[in-house]
């Protein structure tokens, strides 16, 4: 990590203010707390910072978007060989930064963010139909597992692909929630395990909870009053510029 310290007064208001915005984008639409975090925060302060900042806030909101509704057994059956891959390639990637040069780590964060952005906003979306589900999954999974080790960004595929397999809304965003927390929990091992998480991150990420929270609740209340499509064609696009600056950053 950065030897600077990172805990001082203008760090700590940034980490709030992206924090509260990426909790109200995911109470709205119910995900991109963590890709909102890391595109703002690796612009701001770095990669390796961004992705320690925000796992607590990931774990704690993932974990309440999991265990909502009755759905968690019936997903768990479906969704396991997807869910395996992917905390396997996490844990193995998660050593990513000891091995490649952050520079890269950041682009490829960047294009990943980027690509995000740019299926999110292509219509119509693609679909899996359902005989190609068992064989895709564990791929998907692991394709998402290394991306989330190398950049702790963790939409790519993911999303995508349990976006196209059509599970009605509510399920969808659960088994987006156990997804995430997934491979939150796996990053988190992974880094810890290569003595990437410094404490003084750790304290930063756990503050960072209360505006994730705050964020949600807020976002969760203005749900009605917003169109959902238009806010989603603003954020994808949003998520897409931002992706393209990340990776046009270091040329600037």
């Amino acid at each position: 990590m950065d030897s600077v310290s990172l805990i001082d007064p203008a760090t700590l208001a940034l980490v709030v203010g992206v924090l509260l915005l990426a909790g109200t984008v995911k109470g709205v639409v119910g995900l991109g707390l963590p890709t909102v975090t890391l595109a703002l925060l690796t612009a701001t302060i770095g990669l390796e910072a961004a992705v320690a900042i925000m796992l607590l806030p990931s774990l704690v909101t993932n974990l309440w978007q999991a265990l909502a509704g009755d759905g968690f057994a019936v997903l768990l059956r479906r969704l396991w060989p997807f869910l395996a891959a992917l905390a396997a390639g996490t844990v193995l990637a998660s050593a990513a930064p000891t091995l490649i040069a952050i520079p890269i780590l950041t682009m490829v964060l960047g294009l990943s963010i980027a690509a995000y952005g740019a299926l999110g906003l292509a219509t119509p979306p693609w679909s899996v139909p359902p005989r190609w589900e068992r064989p895709l999954s564990p791929p998907m999974g692991l394709a998402t597992g290394i991306l989330t080790g190398m950049t702790g960004s963790f939409v790519i595929p993911a999303v995508p692909y349990l976006q196209a397999l059509g599970l009605p809304r509510d399920r969808l965003v659960q088994a987006m929630g156990m997804t995430f927390l997934v491979a939150t929990v796996s990053l988190g091992v992974g880094l810890g395990g290569h003595g990437l998480l410094p404490g003084s991150l750790a304290l930063l990420s756990a503050v960072a909870v209360l505006p994730a929270l705050l964020g949600m609740e807020m976002g969760r209340r203005l749900r009605g009053r917003l169109s959902e499509r238009r806010f989603r064609q603003a954020l994808f696009t949003a998520l897409l510029l931002l992706g393209l600056w990340i990776l046009a950053k270091p040329w600037i």
